[in-house]
């Protein structure tokens, strides 16, 4: 499916080429507001999925819109996602998300706001470990 022929209940927005170093695979972005809270419609074509990262001091929650997709944190079983699903990440824990191998996903990205927050981007989720995700 092409992204014109995706529809998402937000707007897709351009291609993610700020974070673009961060990601496997072609995402989007659609900031929805940055007033007081920072929320961002991500999209992400089958099989694209972010880095292992970590967010210092404020947390992310992930509201799932569309598609089927995953979350994993370090060390821990990889979760499913769908639309309605939402995942709430606690600051200072190692994880990733993207989408199924053959679907798109998209969900919003509500950073946690705290003093002093930030991102710190880590090595890539390697092709052996997401493709033995296909099979569950």
């Amino acid at each position: 499916m092409e992204k014109n022929e995706f529809k998402s209940l937000f707007p897709t927005g351009g291609k993610n080429d700020a974070f673009a170093q961060y990601f496997i695979g072609q995402s989007y972005l659609k900031m929805l507001t940055t007033e007081r809270l920072s929320i961002g419609n991500v999209t992400f074509e089958p099989g694209c999925r972010n880095n292992w990262h970590i967010h210092h001091k404020g947390g992310q929650i992930l509201l799932c819109t569309d598609g089927r997709g995953y979350y994993q944190e370090w060390g821990k079983p990889v979760q499913k996602l769908h639309p309605g699903d939402v995942v709430n990440i606690p600051p200072e824990v190692k994880h990733w998300h993207g989408a199924a191998p053959d679907s798109w996903f998209t969900h919003l990205a509500v950073e946690v706001p705290a003093p002093g927050a930030s991102n710190e981007w880590l090595e890539p989720v390697s092709e052996e470990e997401y493709a033995q995700l296909s099979v569950l």
